[in-house]
Parts: structure tokens; C-alpha cells; sequence
């Protein structure tokens, strides 16, 4: 991945901005990597394209295995669903990958993994900040500010050959209103966290994350067994709400939002009494008549 760790390089700029101060991967890697625990390694950079393409390559050439974590304090070229750009200013946020290799799990079920982190992000964000984070589904991560229901992050999950797959989280932390890319975009400092201290905040993400993909994986990726469909289905902002999918082929789907089902698809029921799942498009909430 990197053979320098930008917390330990010198450079200008590092403390431009005192209320972001940069991570500490010798730090993260003390307080994460353990005998016998998922993370086998945590490298931070400085500054890089996108931490999802350098792990999916790193894996592909045999340089990082199961469990490793890549951290950016600035992405240039991040990367949401249906290749839309993630950009944010330097040490704003946390931006990372992990490598995951469920070999335990039949491959029809990995289409979970990026609902798992979901429930992971949320459940570790509700612990470190004090912040009540919605899932949207499939891989959106909301918070309320001003009693308005906002984007804070996303989650990108890809292939990395035939058995792995990195999973990437970009999550807004310190994000002021006059920095938002757009006014629908959100940040935890926005939503009142108790604390926007990005390096609990992370070990705390990655920790939830480890329990969560532990259990999954021990119960062969089954979702009801590990408890991983109830508990996204609690904190899934977008059930009970009405929707419209835009699917692809340019087809659209209006209906309520009723249920995520066993294989992680949005069941949306129709006002002609049909119950259709989804397993692919772009969801929005509508608002109330």
C-alpha cells in the first residue's frame, strides 16, 4: 500500500487547520491490530485517489491480505455508488478501506457486506459521538441537522478478485456549512456529536465493524441468524417511507418501502398491491403529500 505513513512524515501544512489535527497510524495500529483479531494491519496516507482503488489493487498484487485497513486524510478521486464523486477538504472526514475475505460465506450472500458496515458505522458512531445515525438504504449514512435529515457518509463495497472484497467508508466529521458540497450534505459536527475526535471515532467504527463481520461470518452470512437483518431494518431510515427507485433501463418504481428481505434487497409495495424487491437503483425519499 504505502511504505510511509503520512501521521509519521514530515510535510507543510500537516497543522494548517488546528481543529483537524492529522491521524496517528502507529497509534491505530497499537489500539487495533491484535493476535487472533480481524485487523492484520492499518497504513493512513496523506493524500491519495481513492483508498478503495489502491487496496483492490494492493490485494490483486499479493501486497495486502485480510483484515488490512488503508486510511486517506484527503481523497482526490473518491468514489460513491454509481460512480459519483466524493470530495471533501483534508482531515475533514474519515476515509478508509478494509480488505475482507469471507471465505466462510457463499458468495450470493456478500451482497450484505455493505449493509453490515452500515449497522457497523451506526452502531460505533452512536458510541464514540453521541450521534443518532440513519441508514439509507443501500449504503447511505443520514444524520439530522436542523431537524432536516442530512448525508453524512457513504459505503462502497468491490470485488478484489474472486475472494475478497474491500469495502470503503467516507464519513463527514468536522464538515462546516459553508464547506458542504451540496445543502443536502451533512457532517457528525453538524448533527451536535458529542465529540469529533476522528481517532476514537475510527477505532470505535472499525471495532463495531470487527463484531459485526464476526458474527456474520460465523453464521455462514446468514442474515437472520447473526441478527444482521433485524438490526438494519431498526435503524433503516428508509422503511415505512414512501419511495421512488430509479432502476436501471430507465425504469422507475413508486411504492412504499416495506421490508429488506433475506437476500439485503428493499421490498417496495406499489399502490397496485404488488410487493417487488430491489436489488439495484437509486432510492428517494419522498416527502408526505
Amino acid at each position: 500500500m504505502t511504505p510511509r505513513d503520512a501521521s509519521e512524515a514530515g510535510g507543510g501544512g500537516r497543522w494548517s487547520d488546528l481543529d483537524r489535527p492529522p491521524l496517528n497510524g502507529a497509534a491505530l495500529r497499537r489500539a487495533l491490530v491484535r493476535e487472533g483479531g480481524l485487523w492484520s494491519g492499518v497504513d493512513v496516507v496523506q493524500r491519495t485517489g481513492s483508498t478503495n482503488s489502491d487496496l483492490v489493487t494492493a490485494a490483486s498484487e499479493g501486497r495486502a491480505h485480510e483484515g488490512a485497513i488503508l486510511v486517506a486524510e484527503e481523497q482526490t478521486s473518491g468514489r460513491g455508488r454509481l460512480d459519483r464523486r466524493w470530495t471533501a477538504p483534508p482531515r475533514s472526514g474519515l476515509f478508509f478501506s478494509v480488505l475482507l475475505t469471507p471465505s466462510e460465506v457463499p458468495v450470493a450472500r456478500w451482497g450484505w457486506l455493505p449493509l453490515l458496515t452500515g449497522v457497523a458505522v451506526a452502531t460505533g458512531l452512536t458510541r464514540a459521538a453521541g450521534v443518532d445515525t440513519a441508514l439509507k438504504w443501500p449504503n447511505d449514512l443520514l444524520v439530522t441537522v436542523d431537524g432536516e435529515e442530512r448525508k453524512a457518509g457513504g459505503i462502497l463495497a468491490e470485488r478484489a478478485g474472486t475472494d475478497a472484497v474491500v469495502v470503503g467508508v467516507g464519513l463527514n466529521v468536522t464538515l462546516r456549512a459553508e464547506e458542504l458540497p451540496v445543502p443536502q450534505a451533512g457532517s457528525l459536527a453538524l448533527a451536535g456529536a458529542v465529540s469529533t475526535d476522528r481517532d476514537p471515532l475510527l477505532r470505535a467504527v472499525l471495532r463495531s465493524l470487527e463484531d459485526w463481520y464476526g458474527r456474520w461470518r460465523a453464521a455462514g452470512g446468514d442474515p437472520a441468524a447473526s441478527g444482521l437483518q433485524e438490526t438494519y431494518a431498526a435503524g433503516c431510515a428508509t422503511l415505512g417511507r414512501a419511495v421512488r427507485a430509479e432502476l436501471p433501463g430507465d425504469r422507475s418504481l413508486v411504492g412504499e418501502a416495506v421490508a429488506v428481505d433475506g437476500d439485503g434487497r428493499l421490498v417496495i409495495a406499489t399502490e397496485e398491491g404488488v410487493q417487488e424487491p430491489v436489488g439495484a437503483g437509486d432510492i428517494v425519499h419522498l416527502r408526505p403529500a
